[in-house]
């Protein structure tokens, strides 16, 4: 798939995306505008499914809504407040060394720079572009498996991992769909590209997509 194909399927993503409950992430970035709420949220995401992640991101900022009081959490009632996401028990202790690093290093922002992001404890990639994209509104490519696996079902990129799919998308895709990339596929990979048996027969990219590595759909 070539840049130009890849636009129109953007078009069409746009029109499911509407269509969709948008990522959990996303829903605490459009209800708090604040890169606070929204860090809290991608750490409880990762590996966790949307709708857990949604409640015990309600369950937390109801607890600690400002840096300031996260501070003064013990990290056992972090622990009770998160379950059951998943590695609770470790999204707990980086969250309150992150709580201690932001108060400290960080004099009570969370950074807005990539660098700075990936330095706080449990912070890979992942989060760092969502926290600038959807907490700050920079520019930003989150690679999820959902963003690697269809990115390379399309043929935009041939890689084999995420991180490698975040740097070839750094250089072939246009910058104007950064931000709105992870959201498009996100809801997309949900729902209709999912990773075994997609539901290619009711899909409206299927006839620009070659389905690279699908052996079954539906």
């Amino acid at each position: 798939m070539d840049v130009k194909t890849l636009e129109k399927a953007i078009k069409i993503l746009r029109g499911y995306y509407r269509s969709f409950h948008p990522p959990s992430v996303t829903e605490v970035s459009e209800r708090y505008h604040d890169p606070y709420h929204v860090l809290l949220s991608c750490i409880l995401s990762l590996r966790t499914k949307d709708a857990t992640t949604a409640q015990a991101s309600r369950r937390l900022f109801a607890l600690a809504p400002a840096l300031v009081l996260l501070q003064k959490v013990p990290v056992k009632k972090i622990e009770k407040t998160i379950y059951p996401v998943g590695f609770y028990r470790t999204k707990a202790k980086n969250i309150k060394r992150i709580a201690a690093e932001l108060a400290g290093r960080f004099k009570g922002s969370v950074p807005d720079t990539l660098d700075g992001l990936l330095s706080l404890p449990g912070v890979g990639r992942k989060t760092a572009n969502l926290v600038l994209t959807l907490g700050f509104n920079k520019l930003g490519i989150c690679v999820d498996t959902h963003v690697h696996r269809i990115s390379n079902r399309f043929g935009f990129v041939a890689t084999r991992n995420p991180f490698e799919t975040e740097m070839a998308l750094r250089k072939r895709l246009p910058k104007r769909y950064w931000k709105e990339y992870n959201d498009l596929l996100v809801s997309f990979g949900q729902n209709i590209c999912r990773p075994v048996s997609p539901f290619c027969s009711d899909c409206r990219i299927a006839r620009y997509c070659p389905r690279i590595g699908v052996k079954h759909h539906r």
